[in-house]
């Protein structure tokens, strides 16, 4: 399967992004989601999982995504009101059958059914079949960090990425997030893609009217491309250590619950539906190896001492993951959130769809 990332080309880049502040958006994107047919509770849910990316400066996993979610919505992929259930279980362990539920309505059950195991067994581990894009994973795995407990989250899809040397795609740029509390500080907080850069980031670029850099995305023939209309596929974060790291995941989720995506999609034998994704979560309780507050505490210090690294002429502070993040969040939260234009007209054209009031900042 080709990611092609074609919408929204033609966009000005000179053209000015709108700022917008959080509440508004996500009351807005909300709407949006019971448009589609999503529950309330379930609209609220997923708005706040997308704007809450766009506060980190995640964007590639925001509200950018609204008409992509739309598109699948109207073909079948993913389902506004899934009979989302329980198929196994055990003290420390669940599997979920999603229903290609919206990603973060089931993940987040998810998460918290992995804290409440871990709470009591030590550690809680789940499974997610047939779900679709869940968002930023850093979110469920904080969920994890603000109980006081370490947070774990990886996810596979189709193949949308080539192996070193492959002009096909053979594995998917599966993320994975961890998360870990501190005491005085936010968690640090790691979330990757296992490519050079997340698809999404193409999606904004796009947005935005610009170039990619070429180590990010391969053309159809295989060649590295800045145009992110003409890429086809994602490419590996350090070659074969982000390929191998992907293929990985897909043994530990997609293979463990029964459902193959990169093999079906590759042969054509039984593929699945596009996008649909499966994945694991996970939590750890802290307190079953070492005290909890003494652990936050050398968290703390960790990121103290990266943060007072030396560092070479010209170089930025050494941060640790999910620092930039937070500093992004401490300006967006007091002065809003930038849209790209193309992003703009998507929500223009669901404010259109649904019959909404378009908020008056994107006007």
């Amino acid at each position: 399967m080709q990611y092609r990332f074609t919408e929204g080309a033609g966009v000005d880049p000179a053209e000015k992004a709108r700022m917008i502040d959080a509440g508004t958006l996500q009351a807005f994107t909300a709407k949006v989601f019971e448009g589609l047919g999503m529950p309330a509770g379930d609209a609220a849910t997923e708005a706040e999982v997308l704007v809450w990316a766009n506060l980190r400066g995640i964007d590639s996993h925001g509200v950018q995504r609204v008409a992509a979610y739309s598109r699948a919505v109207d073909a079948g992929g993913m389902n506004p009101r899934p009979r989302i259930r329980v198929e196994r279980e055990t003290a420390a362990t669940v599997l979920i059958e999603a229903d290609y539920a919206f990603g973060p309505v089931v993940t987040v059950q998810a998460m918290e059914r992995v804290i409440a195991k871990a709470r009591t067994a030590g550690i809680g581990w789940g499974l997610i079949r047939n779900t679709s894009h869940q968002g930023a994973m850093a979110y469920y795995t904080q969920m994890a960090a603000r109980a006081g407990l370490a947070g774990l989250a990886v996810v596979c899809s189709p193949p949308n990425m080539a192996p070193p040397g492959a002009k096909q795609a053979g594995t998917h740029n599966s993320p994975i997030a961890v998360s870990v509390p501190g005491l005085r500080r936010p968690p640090i907080s790691l979330d990757m893609a296992t490519s050079v850069a997340a698809g999404g980031k193409l999606d904004v670029a796009r947005d935005k009217g610009v170039a990619i850099p070429e180590e990010w995305a391969l053309d159809a023939e295989g060649r590295p491309t800045t145009d992110p209309g003409q890429s086809a596929f994602l490419r590996p974060a350090a070659g074969y250590k982000g390929y191998g790291l992907a293929l990985i995941f897909e043994c530990l989720s997609s293979l463990m619950v029964g459902n193959p995506l990169l093999s079906t999609t590759i042969s054509g034998e039984g593929a699945p539906r596009p996008g649909t994704q499966n994945s694991f979560v996970a939590a750890i309780d802290i307190a079953a190896f070492t005290d909890v507050e003494a652990f936050k505490r050398d968290v703390d210090r960790l990121a103290d001492a990266m943060n007072g690294l030396d560092t070479v002429e010209g170089a930025p502070p050494i941060l640790v993951p999910g620092q930039p993040e937070e500093q992004v969040l401490a300006e967006r939260t007091a002065n809003g959130i930038p849209l790209p234009p193309g992003t703009v007209a998507k929500l223009r054209a669901a404010a259109e769809r649904f019959g909404l009031d378009l908020p008056a900042a994107l006007a």
